[in-house]
């Protein structure tokens, strides 16, 4: 299956220097792909204009004047930039135009516009960025929120472990993944109070047969491979991905000074170098570029301010791959079982009720 992705051209740190260059890679290795970028027409043309016919009739070019700036408050780029290239290729996915949206642009505003034009699903207050980790298994452990939700309550953190679970399910084909909450120590008494609170309604959920939840985990669990799913709010989410990719970075930098401090180092460099460039891979957080938000009415990937055309290559590869796979109906639909099937949370009457909708602009 075939499928169309907006790309926000404009967004990110680099713009069109990197989001064209990435997109054209994409599309050599994907070639059933098709690609519209969206942005600022004279600089998309000028950057594309070494791209071969073969790869360029793939490429279509949707207009936007409006740029929205890595550090301008969300509200104001939901209000003011009506015709920003992050909107127009939110509403190509609303309009059904495309089957998914990239975009590396300000996380905050990529949030409240794809929020207020694809609106979110019944039953989910917030939507959550989803990404993976690598772990010292070969594989990855999904993690959840990473910087969308910074402030969140013990029934945003239940969601979020719905979704998670529902992405782990569609994406790996784990029918009951494991979930596990993120706090200082695995045991119930710790955390601050929506932590606590959160852990009741998890292990309420748990078992009643809804979820496979595990207990608190630690930040080192999400390396272990030992949970499938970490739940967390965005603002632990957010320095926890932070601190692993500067922690791989690190340790790549002290490995390259340190074999060339003298000849012996150097011998046991050469020596040990698959095994370093082995490493060296499976740490790049580049490869995991590209996190899914989860929980609204269409497919919005993002990717990291900072990516080089490699990383955005990866988110678009991540997007791609859900929109032709139909990961939306796959998720959307566990997601709403789910909270369907979930019992009342300790102190209410009734189930979750389906979610407000968003707010005008």
């Amino acid at each position: 299956m075939s499928a169309i992705v907006a790309v926000d051209a404009m967004g990110g740190d680099h713009g069109p220097p990197v989001t064209v260059p990435a997109c054209i890679d994409f599309l050599q290795a994907s070639p059933g792909a098709r690609i519209i970028l969206v942005g600022i027409p004279a600089r998309l043309e000028g950057a594309l204009a070494k791209t071969p016919a073969s790869l360029r009739a793939r490429i279509t070019v949707r207009a936007a004047s409006e740029v929205v700036d890595m550090d301008e408050p969300p509200a104001d780029a939901l209000r003011r930039k009506k015709d920003s290239s992050m909107r127009v290729a939110i509403n190509l996915v609303k309009e059904g135009t495309a089957q998914a949206c990239v975009s590396a642009g300000n996380t905050g505003a990529l949030m409240a516009i794809a929020r207020f034009v694809l609106k979110t699903l019944p039953g989910i207050d917030r939507p959550a960025i989803a990404a993976v980790m690598p772990n010292k298994l070969g594989g990855y452990t999904t993690v959840l929120d990473l910087g969308a939700n910074v402030d969140c309550t013990a029934e945003h953190l239940l969601q979020f472990a719905v979704m998670g679970s529902a992405l782990v399910s569609a994406v790996d084909g784990k029918e009951d993944p494991t979930v596990g909450l993120l706090n200082i120590g695995e045991e119930e008494i710790k955390g601050n109070e929506a932590i606590k609170k959160a852990g009741e309604l998890l292990r309420a959920v748990g078992a009643a047969g809804h979820m496979n939840f595990l207990g608190n985990v630690e930040g080192n669990d999400i390396f272990k491979g030992s949970i499938d799913i970490v739940v967390c709010d965005g603002f632990v989410g957010n320095v926890a991905l932070k601190t692993s990719e500067g922690l791989a970075s690190l340790i790549a930098s002290f490995l390259k000074e340190e074999f060339k401090r003298n000849a012996l180092t150097m011998l046991a460099g050469a020596v040990a170098r698959p095994v370093l460039n082995r490493l060296a891979q499976r740490m790049d957080h580049r490869r995991y570029s590209g996190g899914a938000l989860l929980g609204l009415r269409g497919l919005v990937f993002k990717a990291h301010g900072s990516s080089d055309a490699f990383a955005f290559e990866q988110a678009l590869n991540r997007a791609y791959d859900a929109a032709r796979h139909g990961l939306l109906t796959r998720v959307h639909d566990r997601i709403l079982d789910t909270l369907a099937a979930l019992p009342a949370a300790p102190g209410q009457d009734e189930p979750m009720q389906p979610a407000a909708a968003a707010p005008t602009a």
